[in-house]
C-alpha cells in the first residue's frame, strides 16, 4: 500500500492551497487538524501540496464569518461550526438540534443522513461543498448549585450557544444567556449566571469548575461542524489532487470522531473524580440523567425545539429533515 501511495503522490502536480482551520485552542485543532494540514498532507503528497493554514481565531475572526469568506474564495477550504451560521441559514442547525441525539453514535447517523440536503443548501447559498462532517464532545450543563434534573433549570440563568439550546432551556423555565466562551468562567465564579453549556472537556480546560460544582451529563447537543470547500476553486484543482485530499481528509476525520468519543468520557472524569490525564480532577459532583429526564429531553424536542426550528427553516427544510433525520430518530415534524 505504501508503494502505491507513493506512486500516486509522485503523480500529483504542485498545488498551493489556503485553509482556514477551526478554533485553534481546541484539542481537535491542535492534535488533528493543524498537524494534518501543515505536516501530514504535504508529506503524504511527496511535497506536491503546500498548505497555508491558520485557525479562524488566529485570523482575528469570531467564527460566523467563515462561510462568507469561503464563499468569496478567500480560502479554498475551511472548517466552521454550523451553529455559527444558523442565523444566515437555519438549515445549518438541522443535524444538531438541542435534545435530538441521545448519544454520539446517533448524532453521527443523523449527520450522515442529513448531509446531502445540507450540502445542497450550502451549494446554493454559499457556493461551498461539504468535504467532512464532525463535532466536539457532548455539550452538557455545568451548574453552580445542585441540579437533579431538567426540571431544576426553572428560574436559572443559563449560558447557551445557538437558538435551539435557547429553545431547550426556555422550555424548562430557564433564561438563556448569550455570552462569549471566554467570559463564562468569571460569570460562573461571580454568580452572574447559574449554569452554562459546553463540551465535557472544554469546560474542564477553561476551569469552569472554579464556579460550577455540579456536572449534569445529559448530552444536549454536540457542537456540529463541517469542513467545506469553495466549489469554484475546488473544481479548478486536478481530479488527482481532489481525490488525494478527500481520501486523506476522510482518514483524519475518522480520527476526529474517535477523539471526540475518547474525550467525552475523559472530560466527565476530569471534571469529577478522575482519573484525569490532563491534570488534577476538578471534584465536581456528577449528576447522571434518569429515565424520566430522557423522556423530558424528547418532550422538549417535540414540543419546543423542533416546531421553533421548523418555523425558522421553512417547509422545504422540514420535508428534507423528515425524509432523512426523522427516519433515523423515528420522529416527524408535523
Amino acid at each position: 500500500m505504501l508503494a502505491a501511495g507513493a506512486a500516486v503522490a509522485q503523480d500529483l502536480p504542485k498545488t498551493d492551497i489556503t485553509v482556514i482551520g477551526n478554533l485553534g485552542i481546541t484539542t481537535q485543532s491542535r492534535q488533528i487538524e493543524a498537524p494534518f494540514w501543515t505536516k501530514e498532507l504535504p508529506e503524504a503528497s511527496g511535497g506536491a501540496i503546500s498548505v497555508n493554514f491558520k485557525p479562524w481565531n488566529e485570523l482575528g475572526l469570531k467564527g460566523p464569518e467563515v462561510f462568507r469568506i469561503l464563499s468569496r474564495g478567500q480560502a479554498l477550504i475551511a472548517t466552521a461550526q454550523l451553529g455559527h451560521h444558523a442565523g444566515d441559514a437555519p438549515i445549518n442547525d438541522g443535524t444538531d438540534l438541542a435534545g435530538l441525539s441521545p448519544d454520539m453514535a446517533t448524532f453521527r447517523k443523523v449527520s450522515e443522513a442529513f448531509r446531502p440536503a445540507l450540502n445542497d443548501a450550502l451549494n446554493r447559498k454559499f457556493g461551498i461543498e461539504i468535504l467532512t462532517m464532525q463535532s466536539f464532545q457532548s455539550q452538557i450543563l455545568y451548574c453552580r448549585s445542585e441540579i437533579k434534573g431538567l426540571a431544576d433549570l426553572k428560574g436559572k440563568r443559563i449560558r447557551t450557544s445557538g437558538a435551539s439550546q435557547g429553545d431547550f432551556v426556555s422550555y424548562f423555565g430557564g433564561s438563556p444567556v448569550d455570552m462569549a466562551f471566554g467570559e463564562v468562567q468569571q460569570a460562573l465564579a461571580q454568580g452572574t449566571i447559574d449554569c452554562a453549556i459546553t463540551g465535557t472537556l472544554g469546560g474542564y480546560s477553561a476551569k469552569w469548575n472554579e464556579g460550577a460544582r455540579y456536572l449534569y451529563t445529559l448530552p444536549i447537543n454536540y457542537g456540529a461542524g463541517v469542513t467545506a470547500a469553495n466549489i469554484a476553486g475546488w473544481k479548478k484543482l486536478p481530479e488527482t489532487v481532489q481525490t488525494f485530499i478527500t481520501t486523506e481528509l476522510d482518514k483524519a476525520n475518522e480520527r476526529m470522531w474517535q477523539l471526540n468519543m475518547d474525550e467525552d468520557a475523559m472530560g466527565i472524569a476530569c471534571n469529577t473524580t478522575g482519573p484525569c490525564p490532563l491534570g488534577e480532577p476538578a471534584g465536581m459532583t456528577r449528576v447522571d440523567p434518569g429515565p424520566e429526564d430522557e423522556a423530558l429531553r424528547r418532550k422538549a424536542l417535540i414540543e419546543a425545539v423542533l416546531p421553533k426550528w421548523a418555523a425558522r427553516c421553512g417547509a422545504d427544510c422540514v420535508a428534507d429533515w423528515n425524509a432523512t433525520v426523522g427516519k433515523v430518530v423515528d420522529m416527524q415534524i408535523k
